[in-house]
């Protein structure tokens, strides 16, 4: 039923200012029957009624005006000796309720104070003996105070109503926002895997068929040779695309990628790789190798992937040198060329991003740049033991 009735207000808030002031109207012109006046004092007692229930029409756009009216039409009614009792006070009553609603107390309790001393110093100085004194008090002085004090805590539950909905909406959205982060990290994360997959593996099989045509009549042994490592290499790039592919499977798919991710450990696989479409790779090691979180040795082995990529792709060498330096609290990975230029400018060196952005992610740092004596050089270095990425990269060994 009290819910009808609020979607009844709501949907119709005119029509219910206008039942409220009728039933104001009628609280009030009994209040002045039961003051036991008749004739002339009966009928300017129902005009002030009729005047400050008519006033709580405006309450919604002019509260303060309904108050000063409504509480006037009190006051005279009392001054022309009407007995004051709550419904004679009804409009006034209802005027500072709805006043409370709207304002802070400290604006609205100084008028609230003003307008019960007022009353009860009238209702005290026109008591005929017929009543006693106490009783024009208690009709007066607790009514006006209360009227007020229950819209400040209507107000106030009102507020608190609303910090409780606001609080929940900004949960909900900060959930949704690191829900839809998160997944767009997984994205990129993917991402980045697929293209150091394809991009490697593609490349070394296009170099590897285009020696396999050059040598296919002066040399058709070699060719064969190299044909066979071909077919080796479209199968292994086969094999990592399902698994990075397979990271988008449910948990309880059966056909989920059970290999496990690549590391330091597969180097030798890689190099072998490379060498077979022609690229001779020099591997040194600096210090005691020592056992790399999975984050680490991933990111490890993709960044090394990518720059031998990279030189087999764009750059014009026949030797590349990889560097491993194991230290204490970080690894250092160097990968240089013997050629004469970098990556090709186009396209805009989205292995050279990858690269930045996977060394970052685990709280390391990479450059890239030409080196001095010619060729290209690729260096990172990163933590043993992973963090959170820093602001500022700093610069690799």
């Amino acid at each position: 039923m009290i819910t009808a009735l609020r979607r009844f207000a709501a949907a119709y808030p005119r029509t219910t200012d206008a039942v409220v002031a009728l039933v104001l109207f009628v609280l009030a012109t009994t209040g002045t029957a039961f003051s036991g006046v008749t004739g002339g004092k009966l009928w300017s007692g129902v005009l002030l009624a009729a005047v400050g229930a008519a006033a709580t029409l405006w309450h919604r756009t002019r509260p303060w005006v309904v108050a000063v009216v409504a509480t006037l039409c009190a006051i005279l009614g009392n001054a022309l000796g009407h007995l004051v009792t709550p419904l004679l006070l009804a409009p006034s009553l209802t005027a500072l309720y709805w006043l409370a609603l709207k304002f802070p107390r400290r604006t609205v309790y100084p008028f609230t104070i003003v307008v019960a001393v007022v009353q009860t110093v009238l209702a005290v100085a026109n008591n005929s003996g017929e009543f006693p004194f106490y009783f024009d008090v208690l009709n007066t002085a607790p009514w006006i105070p209360l009227a007020t004090e229950t819209g400040l805590a209507v107000a106030l539950r009102r507020a608190y109503l609303d910090s409780i909905h606001a609080r929940a909406e900004h949960a909900e959205r900060t959930r949704e926002q690191e829900a839809r982060q998160r997944v767009a990290e997984e994205r990129v994360r993917i991402a980045r895997d697929l293209h150091d997959v394809v991009a490697h593996h593609l490349a070394v099989a296009n170099a590897q068929a285009g020696t396999a045509a050059h040598l296919v009549r002066k040399d058709p042994e070699q060719a064969q040779r190299l044909l066979d490592d071909l077919a080796g290499t479209t199968a292994s790039a086969l094999r990592e695309l399902k698994a990075t592919v397979g990271l988008l499977r449910q948990a309880d798919d059966p056909d989920g990628p059970l290999e496990p991710a690549p590391g330091l450990d597969q180097l030798p696989e890689l190099f072998a790789t490379v060498e077979a479409a022609g690229l001779r790779v020099t591997v040194l090691t600096d210090g005691e190798p020592s056992p790399l979180s999975p984050g680490v040795d991933l990111t490890a082995y993709r960044i090394v992937q990518e720059a031998l990529t990279n030189i087999t792709k764009h750059a014009p060498a026949a030797r590349a040198t990889v560097r491993l330096g194991y230290f204490p609290d970080h690894l250092a990975i160097t990968v240089t060329d013997d050629g004469e230029g970098g990556p090709a400018p186009t396209p805009p060196g989205f292995g050279l991003i990858g690269m930045r952005e996977r060394a970052r992610s685990v709280g390391g740092s990479l450059r890239t740049g030409p080196r001095p004596e010619g060729g290209f050089e690729v260096s990172t270095s990163l933590p043993l033991h992973p963090r959170t990425a820093p602001t500022e990269e700093s610069p690799a060994p």
